[in-house]
Order: structure tokens, then C-alpha cells, then sequence
């Protein structure tokens, strides 16, 4: 490899490294950006590397160390948005239940506010102040795992815990009650 220039091997390499990142990333400008990024630092450390190093296997390590940096992030990204369209397909989904079950003339105001503060009464502690924080305060799931020194996947568990135990307490009362409040504006959304 001693006898080899770094554009000799740039020329020899770019392009099947590449191609290489492509294969794993599924987009050319990623493993472009990936590529240039390797062989950027490639050219800036060039002439002090050992050449006793085989720089085929450095750089196609490399190529494989920020492909699995990238798809990581994209994997972490893609979760996030799943469970924030789950979310979104659950609050559409009681607000479509609320407004084919609403009959206004089932309760007044002043009992369908006490039905609901007396079933959030009877959730246990942690779920009662999560969903709380949650859907009266219109805190985010992480900003109240901060708050509470708790995982976010503990709020997560604690919010669908609270949805079945008010939906047992509430049945069909607790979409109309919902819908009702959000619409009024008692829930921020």
C-alpha cells in the first residue's frame, strides 16, 4: 500500500466504497456525505498513517461503523414517530368514538366533571399524577419522565394504565366526558 498516492487510491476506492455504503444506508446522498466524511479525514491523516495498516480494511471500516451510526439514528427516529402516530391515532380514535356516542342530553356539565374527577381520583398515585401532567398541564412524556425522575416508557405505561382503568370506571361516559372537555377547551391539546 506504501507505493500508493492518496488520490491513486481515492480514484481506486471512492467509488466502490459508496456503493458499498449505499447498499446498507439505501440512499445515495448518505453514503456520499458518509464517504466524503471517511475520506475527508482519510486525506487529513494520509501521510502519518502506518502503512502497516491495512487501509482497505480501515476505510471500509469506517464506511460500516458510520453506516450503523446512521441507521441507528434513523431506527431511534423512526420509533419516535411510530409511537407519536399511535398516539395521535388513539386521540383521533376517542375523539371519533366521543362524537358518534356524544348525546348532550345524557349528563350536565356538573356531572359529567364530577364523574371524571372522581374516577381520576381513584387511580393509584403515579397514574393519577402523570396523567395529570400529562393531559391537564399538557406536559410531553419526557418533560414529565424529567419531572418525576422516571423512564419515559414508564410514563408511557402509566398513561395506557390510566386510559383502561378510567375507561372501566367510565365506559362509555368517559368518551363523551372527553370530547365534551376538549371541546370546551379543558384539556389543552
Amino acid at each position: 500500500m506504501k507505493h500508493f498516492s492518496y488520490e491513486e487510491f481515492y480514484k481506486q476506492w471512492y467509488s466502490r466504497m459508496k456503493s458499498f455504503a449505499g447498499e446498507y444506508v439505501m440512499s445515495e446522498s448518505d453514503a456520499e456525505d458518509i464517504v466524503q466524511d471517511i475520506f475527508l479525514d482519510l486525506f487529513e491523516t494520509y501521510h502519518s498513517l502506518v502503512f502497516r495498516v491495512n487501509l482497505v480494511g480501515y476505510v471500509f471500516t469506517s464506511v460500516k461503523n458510520r453506516c450503523i451510526d446512521l441507521l441507528r439514528r434513523r431506527i431511534a427516529e423512526q420509533e419516535a414517530v411510530n409511537r407519536m402516530q399511535e398516539e395521535y391515532i388513539l386521540t383521533l380514535q376517542i375523539k371519533f368514538d366521543s362524537l358518534e356516542a356524544l348525546n348532550e342530553y345524557l349528563f350536565d356539565d356538573v356531572d359529567i366533571e364530577t364523574l371524571i374527577m372522581n374516577a381520576i381520583e381513584s387511580l393509584p398515585e403515579r397514574c393519577r399524577t402523570i396523567l395529570i401532567y400529562s393531559k391537564l398541564k399538557g406536559m410531553k412524556q419526557k418533560e414529565i419522565a424529567q419531572e418525576l425522575n422516571i423512564s419515559t416508557k414508564t410514563v408511557e405505561n402509566q398513561i395506557t394504565i390510566a386510559y383502561k382503568k378510567l375507561h372501566e370506571l367510565l365506559g362509555k361516559y368517559l368518551k363523551i366526558s372527553i370530547a365534551e372537555k376538549e371541546r370546551r377547551g379543558y384539556f389543552p391539546n
